[in-house]
């Protein structure tokens, strides 16, 4: 009796997802596994762009590196791959510098991640991802969460801190003491 080999592809690739036909979605691709992104809505757009704006000006003013919008993936696991797309993130020039010249994702965790909570998030799945970020190497997350105004701060997977109206988050050495202030974010009066 012959045996007979079936080949199913259980798997994607950081550079299969890379090279995929752009159907309007947008994935992620955690252990291996596609993850379909929904489009962002207004609010999480708003949070989203207040914070890329104040972190992008002020790594650009302090020449330190480079700040990737949405969807900029990073594959931070590989066999099987894992390619993360946070909403925002900041790479200082020594990491990118220690990093392959790619212009599909760059094989490396951000210094810094930005990821706003949207309503069909649940706070568990936010924080797992941040907890990702972290083992994968990046050294602080900050995840922000229009609809209780906070900022929430993870340096390390147990230590958390949130910021809330009135107060303002500094990154300290990882990003030159950026500032963020929690009502600028959600323009709380």
């Amino acid at each position: 009796m012959a045996s007979m080999r079936i080949n199913i592809e259980t798997s994607f690739t950081a550079d299969q997802l890379y090279m995929k036909a752009n159907d309007g979605s947008r994935y992620e691709l955690i252990e291996g596994t596609l993850k379909m992104m929904s489009p962002a809505g207004s609010e999480h757009g708003k949070v989203a762009a207040r914070i890329l704006v104040s972190l992008g000006i002020h790594v650009v003013e302090h020449e330190i590196g480079e700040v990737f919008a949405a969807e900029t993936g990073f594959r931070i696991a590989s066999n099987p791959d894992t390619v993360r797309a946070p909403d925002a993130a900041f790479v200082s020039h020594h990491r990118l510098e220690s990093a392959e010249p790619t212009k599909a994702y760059l094989s490396l965790a951000p210094d810094l991640v930005v990821e706003v909570i949207s309503p069909n998030d649940s706070f568990s799945e936010v924080e797992a991802k941040a907890l990702q970020w972290l083992n994968a190497g990046c050294r602080l997350v900050l995840i922000a969460d229009p609809y209780n105004e906070t900022l929430q701060v993870y340096r390390e997977p147990k230590q958390r801190q949130i910021f809330r109206a009135g107060e303002q988050f500094e990154s300290g050495d990882v990003c030159e003491n950026w500032i963020l202030k929690v009502n600028e974010v959600f323009k709380i009066k």
